[in-house]
């Protein structure tokens, strides 16, 4: 079985920062990438920042310059530096990785829960 577990969510004022964290565990195999997601209510998932194995990044247009996406292989971590937040960056953020599990051949998508992030004053 695979987990895939996000902390680190919470308020924060506009301006302020925070630093998710998120972690897959269990019978993996090989990961790929890994990557954060977020959904406002009302709106649908989008995508925030994604890294691959090899460390390439991809981030969406919004959030450029101000979150920075890092992985440590070794832990099969990920963490995303949120800083500047604004108010339009409030979200359930999902932790994501493309992984192989122990002995299999296919690649899957697994979720974590979410952790939410709320910016307000």
């Amino acid at each position: 079985q695979v987990q895939v577990v996000e902390s680190g969510g919470g308020l924060v004022q506009p301006g302020g920062s925070l630093r998710l964290s998120c972690a897959a565990s269990g019978s993996i195999g090989s990961i790929n990438a890994m990557g954060w997601y977020r959904q406002a209510p009302g709106k649908q998932r989008e995508l925030v920042a994604t890294i691959t194995s090899g460390g390439s990044t991809n981030y969406a247009d919004s959030v450029k310059g101000r979150f920075t996406i890092s992985r440590d292989n070794a832990k099969n971590m990920v963490y995303l530096q949120m800083n500047s937040l604004k108010a339009e960056d409030t979200a359930l953020y999902y932790c994501n990785a493309v992984l192989r599990r122990s002995g299999g051949i296919r690649w899957g998508d697994y979720w974590g829960q979410g952790t939410q992030v709320t910016v307000s004053s």
